[in-house]
């Protein structure tokens, strides 16, 4: 049976697909593009079966979903394309009108607990699609994530720019896990074995990705506003683990997420086993 598998349009899960496709060139898979928003929808919906999305997305539902183990997208400190653009310094946007990426939700928590828990700020947010030179004619502070956020740091933007990964490890001590491996418990009833050896190819896919970095750098494409040195050195801050201390992290942003309001309460974390449909 075909394994639907959806596919952040992002720089930073490059190098995990390139090595997937390369181990896997003929399997039985289907791939369904798009920003994670729209990916996460998808997933709710079991249009596919399982995805990198958005954290979020499984503390406000974990019965429906599994997590894929040791697998996610992380970083420990700066993350470089989770970035808030402000014409203001930090200090001073308590009270402040902030924009907020249409792309993804997990980034838009991470900002509230960063603001309100870190620093006892009072904001009003609002989704915008605005891009940064617009952005700054209604909001302070404009959070964009992704390629659109990595274009903007490089072009070189003339405001403050503040790392949320960074932040947040600051803060914590911890990683920041920004997706995982989510998959739609409903949608691959009957699809165990193949959600089984997906996962193993996944997990060899992590590793080669490591040992291949460099030339998936210079073949990588629909990335020539980077260069090949600076997609490795932007994939070099990306984790694709999922370890004891990424799992700390995510736990302690379920549980801030959760005082929050964001989510009903912090969620146990139930992983797909390959041993027992």
């Amino acid at each position: 049976m075909t394994v639907r598998i959806g596919q952040i349009e992002y720089a930073n899960c490059v190098p995990l697909f390139m090595a997937f496709r390369e181990l896997c060139p003929d399997a039985q898979y289907s791939y369904i593009s798009g920003v994670p928003a729209v990916l996460n929808g998808l997933l709710a919906q079991g249009e596919i079966d399982l995805c990198p999305s958005s954290s979020i997305v499984y503390g406000n539902d974990p019965n429906r979903y599994w997590l894929l183990p040791d697998l996610s997208i992380s970083a420990v400190g700066e993350v470089q394309s989770v970035l808030l653009f402000s014409r203001k310094p930090l200090q001073e946007l308590n009270g402040a009108r902030i924009g907020l990426t249409n792309e993804s939700d997990t980034s838009v928590a991470l900002l509230k607990i960063i603001l309100n828990r870190f620093h006892g700020f009072a904001n009003e947010y609002q989704r915008t699609g605005l891009p940064l030179t617009e952005a700054f004619s209604f909001f302070d502070a404009l959070l964009l994530i992704g390629d659109m956020a990595l274009k903007e740091s490089l072009a070189g933007a003339h405001c403050h720019v503040y790392d949320l990964g960074a932040i947040w490890q600051q803060q914590t001590g911890f990683p920041f896990v920004f997706a995982l491996w989510i998959v739609n418990r409903a949608a691959v009833a009957g699809k165990h074995a193949e959600v089984a050896l997906l996962l193993q190819s996944l997990l060899k896919a992590k590793e080669l990705s490591k040992l291949r970095l460099e030339r998936y750098a210079a073949e990588a494409t629909g990335l020539d506003w980077m260069s090949a040195q600076q997609r490795a050195a932007y994939w070099r801050i990306i984790s694709y683990d999922l370890d004891e201390q990424q799992l700390a992290g995510l736990s302690l942003f379920y549980r801030h997420a959760a005082e929050l309001g964001i989510i009903a309460e912090a969620p146990e974390l139930s992983f797909f086993s390959i041993y027992s449909p």
